[in-house]
Formats: structure tokens, C-alpha cells, sequence
């Protein structure tokens, strides 16, 4: 059960950090049918069993005409966990699918995250838990960094534009060896999206530079969410944060080996 010990304490970090679940929230899981989303559920589950404040969770699923297998043993498995589970397929995407058969993954969102919302409201929830990992923020940092000009990635905790929901994260701290292991130490069938087998994306030579890079830097993953949560306004471009006639150059900005040191031991224990 390590793979799970490990999920649960890494979800419960991000909840308590972010504070993420408050009392009385009426949480809905976006299951996809994939090892992320369904590594979620189990975590918010484990962590509803001992939570000091009482919150209610559901699941629901979006199908949008791409799942690679029946997605009857996923209701099958809700039904045998105790999670009430709801199915919606989306016919707008469907109609997606028939007209623009070639669409992009910007489409897809786009219909899938209007379902969301439309499901979300359906259920009378006030949260929707997302399964976005830490491998997933790590991907949109450099994304919008290398591609939109745009120094982010995806917020813990947010809020829909309406103002009905709060969207969380709780998978921040988590990498998907540790989602993909839970789900095969917990024997969870999973139904994957034939989305996740495309090739030639953007997310794909994303994912694919950064295990290149794991291999001589182990940590590189630590180091990218570790950033995104030391940032340093004064040493970056954008004028609306620094005060030009103070700012010097000063030791912190030459190498140390030594903090680089106690940095990686610091990341470990994450």
C-alpha cells in the first residue's frame, strides 16, 4: 500500500496548504476514467473518512465520444466503492466529432469545460475537484512560457467566472508514477481517452523533454513546482513588480553550491 500512503499524504498536504475542502462543501470528482482522476477519488475518499469537517462527495464523467473501451465497469466500480456517480454525455461534442472531425485539443477542452459547469450545476455542488497532477504543472509552466509568453501554470484553487464554484486541485504535489502506481496497487481498471495516445502535441514533447532531462537531473520535477512557489519578482521582466532604482545585484544571484545542496534535501521530503 505505499503507493497509497503516498497519494493520501500528498493530497492532504495540498487540501491543508490551499485550504482546498471547507465544511459543509459539496465536492464532484471530473472522472475521466484515467489513473489521475481516478487516484483523486480514492484520496478524497480516504481523506473524507477522517477529515475533522464534514463534506459531502460524487463523481461524474463527461463523455464526449472518445473513450477507447465501454465505460460500463467504470459505473460498475462507483457503484461498488459507495460513490454516487453521474454519467453525461455531451452532445455538443458528439456534434464536434461529425463536423470537425479534425479538431484540436483547444475545442475539446473548451466543450468539455462548458459540460462541466453544466453537470456541476445539475448536481447542486459548490466543488469540482480536478485531477490535474504535478507533472501536469510542470507541463504548463514551460507551455505557457515557451509558447504563449506567459510566466504560469495552473492555480490550486480557483474560481469559475460565474462565481457558483470553486475548481481545485488537489493532485498538485502528486506525479503520476504515483497515480499510475496506486491504480495498479489498488487493481482499478482504468478507460482511457484515445486523446491520451495522440502524438506530434505540444504536451507531448513537453512530457517527453522533461523525462529526457529526469535522466541526468532526477529532481527536475521537484525543482519546477519547488519554483513556482519561491518566485523572485525583482530578478524577472515584468516592471509592474520591481522598483527599478532599488534593485542591486547581491550574492543571491551567484551560483551556491551549498543551497543547491539543501534545496534537493529540502525536495526530497516532498
Amino acid at each position: 500500500m505505499a503507493f497509497q500512503k503516498q497519494l493520501i499524504r500528498k493530497v492532504g498536504r495540498a487540501v491543508h496548504e490551499f485550504d482546498m475542502i471547507r465544511a459543509g462543501d459539496s465536492i464532484a470528482v471530473g472522472v475521466s476514467g484515467g489513473k489521475d482522476s481516478l487516484a483523486l477519488l480514492g484520496a478524497l475518499q480516504a481523506l473524507q473518512k477522517r477529515a475533522p469537517i464534514p463534506f459531502d462527495l460524487q463523481a461524474f464523467t463527461i463523455e464526449q465520444g472518445k473513450f477507447v473501451r465501454p465505460i460500463e465497469p467504470l459505473g460498475e466500480y462507483m457503484e461498488q466503492i459507495g460513490i454516487h456517480w453521474t454519467y453525461y454525455r455531451d452532445q455538443a461534442s458528439f456534434d464536434l466529432i461529425e463536423e470537425q472531425p479534425g479538431h484540436g485539443c483547444d475545442a475539446c477542452s473548451r466543450y468539455r469545460r462548458r459540460a462541466v459547469y453544466d453537470v456541476a450545476k445539475q448536481l447542486g455542488v459548490n466543488v469540482i475537484a480536478l485531477g490535474h497532477t504535478a507533472d501536469d504543472l510542470c507541463e504548463s509552466l514551460l507551455r505557457n512560457a515557451l509558447y504563449t509568453g506567459k510566466l504560469g501554470a495552473l492555480p490550486a484553487v480557483a474560481q469559475s467566472r460565474s462565481g457558483e464554484f470553486r475548481l481545485i486541485r488537489p493532485l498538485i504535489y502528486v506525479s503520476e508514477e504515483i497515480t499510475s502506481g496506486y491504480v495498479q496497487e489498488q487493481g482499478v481498471e482504468i478507460t482511457p481517452c484515445v486523446c491520451s495516445f495522440k502524438t506530434g502535441t505540444v504536451r507531448e514533447s513537453l512530457r517527453t523533454f522533461l523525462q529526457a532531462t529526469k535522466q541526468n537531473n532526477p529532481h527536475v520535477m521537484e525543482n519546477l513546482l519547488a519554483a513556482m512557489g519561491r518566485i523572485d519578482p525583482s530578478r524577472l521582466l515584468d516592471r509592474r513588480f520591481i522598483e527599478l532604482e532599488s534593485a542591486i545585484e547581491d550574492s543571491d544571484s551567484l551560483p551556491n553550491c551549498a543551497s543547491d545542496l539543501l534545496q534537493i534535501q529540502i525536495l526530497e521530503t516532498i
